[in-house]
């Protein structure tokens, strides 16, 4: 599936995905291919990214954590998310 995060900034990541887990409002979620389709208020906490590879801009590198190869921490304040065809979009604060 393919995640794309956005911040009023920049994109932050887009590209292809095995999971990502999200701080919801209700509590953490994680979401897999052929998820479906929901769309979700997201509280302070951390996105975690699970793919294949990756390929972080250096300009926003810096406001990732990497745990290893295949998975990357991102910290948000708040924001909302979409799944829906297999993309999920978040919009990060």
């Amino acid at each position: 599936m393919i995640l794309e995060i956005v911040s009023p900034e920049a994109t932050l990541f887009k590209g292809e995905v095995t999971s990502v887990s999200l701080p919801g409002v209700n509590g953490s979620f994680q979401i897999l291919n052929n998820h479906a389709p929901i769309v979700s208020i997201l509280k302070h906490g951390v996105v975690k990214i699970e793919a294949a590879s990756f390929n972080i801009h250096k300009e926003v590198v810096d406001k990732f954590t990497k745990v290893n190869e295949q998975n990357y921490l991102l910290e948000i304040n708040s924001g909302t998310i979409e799944m829906k065809d297999n993309k999920v979009i978040v919009l990060a604060d």
